[in-house]
Parts: C-alpha cells; sequence; structure tokens
C-alpha cells in the first residue's frame, strides 16, 4: 500500500506539459520501463486498433489544438450532445503559461487516419471552479478536468457515452497515443486502485496523447465512463496512470 502512495506522490508531481501530445524525447522514460527497453512502447502498439467510424466508438475522438507555437492533442468523449469530457491539462499552455483558447481547439469524433465521422469547433468551455482561478495551471489530479462545449451537436447523430452510475470491473482506456496518433485504440484490461479524493490508480499501457481519454467499463447497454485519464509515469511495474473518478465531476448540462 505505502508504494502505491508513493508511486501516486510521484505521478502527482509529473509536469502537465509531459501527458500532452507533444511528442518528442518525453517518450523515453515511457518506452523504457526498469531494464526491459522498448518494453512500455510496445505494450501500447500492442493496444487493439478499432473502428472509429462505428458506434460506440465514434463518441470518442481527437481534440486537436493548433497555434504558431504549438501543435498536439488529447483525447475526449462525448459524454452528452455538445459535451466533450477530457483532461483540464490539455487546454493550458504550459510554455506560454497561459489556457488555449477557444477558439483554436477543435474536436474531431470518431478519428482515424486522417478522416473523422463528425467535426465541431468549440464554443467555450469549462473547468472546476478552483481550476486556473488564478490565470495558471492547477496541478492537482481532482481538478483535471474540463468540458467542452461544443458548436455542433454531434453526440445527436454520433451517439455519446453516458457516465457510469457505480464502480464495476472490466475497465480499458480508449484513446490515441503519441505512438498510434491517427487510430484509436483500447488497451486490455486495467483494474484500478482507488486513492484518496476519487483518484484512480492502475497500470495500464497508456500515453500522451491519451490524456483526457475515458476509463470505461462495460455494462449491459454499453460502456460507459468510469473515469478520465490526468497523467502517466514509467515504474519497474509498467506504465502508472492516474485518474480521475467520474462521480467526482459536475459535468453539467447542454
Amino acid at each position: 500500500m505505502m508504494r502505491w502512495l508513493a508511486l501516486s506522490v510521484m505521478l502527482l508531481w509529473t509536469q502537465p506539459a509531459l501527458s500532452q501530445g507533444v511528442f518528442s524525447e518525453t517518450w523515453s522514460p515511457i518506452c523504457t520501463l526498469g531494464t526491459q527497453t522498448n518494453a512500455g512502447c510496445d505494450d501500447i502498439r500492442g493496444r487493439e486498433i478499432l473502428d472509429a467510424a462505428n458506434p460506440p466508438w465514434r463518441a470518442i475522438g481527437r481534440i486537436n489544438f493548433a497555434s504558431r507555437d504549438q501543435r498536439s492533442h488529447c483525447t475526449g468523449v462525448l459524454v452528452s450532445e455538445r459535451l466533450v469530457l477530457t483532461a483540464a491539462h490539455c487546454l493550458y499552455n504550459a510554455a506560454r503559461q497561459r489556457w488555449i483558447p477557444a477558439s483554436s481547439i477543435i474536436f474531431a469524433a470518431g478519428y482515424q487516419r486522417g478522416a473523422a465521422a463528425a467535426v465541431s469547433a468549440v464554443n467555450g468551455y469549462r473547468l472546476p471552479p478552483e481550476q486556473g482561478a488564478d490565470g495558471g495551471f492547477d496541478n492537482r489530479v481532482d481538478l483535471d478536468w474540463a468540458v467542452l462545449e461544443l458548436r455542433e451537436p454531434l453526440g445527436r447523430e454520433l451517439g455519446f457515452l453516458p457516465l457510469a452510475e457505480s464502480s464495476s470491473t472490466s475497465h480499458f482506456v480508449t484513446g490515441y497515443p503519441g505512438l498510434r496518433p491517427h487510430v484509436l485504440s483500447r488497451t486490455d484490461t486495467c483494474e484500478p486502485r482507488h486513492l484518496e479524493g476519487g483518484v484512480l490508480i492502475a497500470i495500464c499501457p497508456v500515453m500522451m496523447g491519451d490524456s483526457g481519454a475515458p476509463l470505461l467499463v462495460q455494462t449491459p447497454t454499453g460502456p460507459r465512463v468510469a473515469a478520465i485519464l490526468s497523467r502517466v509515469a514509467a515504474t519497474p511495474e509498467g506504465i502508472a496512470a492516474l485518474f480521475l473518478s467520474a462521480d467526482r465531476l459536475d459535468i453539467g448540462q447542454d
């Protein structure tokens, strides 16, 4: 138990920029786990590729950012007709120490190899009340969530994934990792452990680009969103990931 708590503290101090889809040598710690060179990236490459054009997977998409000094992506999931859930750090430009304007963000639902099931601009986004109060980014995991309001009601046609009402088993992550940014892929089962404040931790093959991706749980009516991915770190046991439980989020209404 103490090992997991110590690991969680280390993860909490991971710089947010390293969890975004900015792909460079920041891959190195993920690809090298202990003495197993490339083990982490091999696990990510081994994820199952999904057909993002089909339901229910088309409710998941890439959140793309573009400016003169930054081109990157994270993962987001439609949780209603117009609302997309993702990680707050994805919306913060750490280099310039300012929040990315909504006008620079595009959500590409069901993105796959250069095409998308549907695309929408973003009217605005909402953060936790304590997040960004002074214009900066608060690195606490319990504040690392955001809700995008889309200009177009993409969920009306594509469908959306509701939040899970209770905890269960058979959790897995579906997102766009940096090693395969143009295809949607899912992990094998990643069963999380509960920490304090609605934070979950699991050994799971995820990386930059997956930030904001849903930790899904399978139900009789289809997958539901149990949590979202906040950040990752390489450990001797594998890639450790911190998630924020969906039952701690105030999604609001369309």
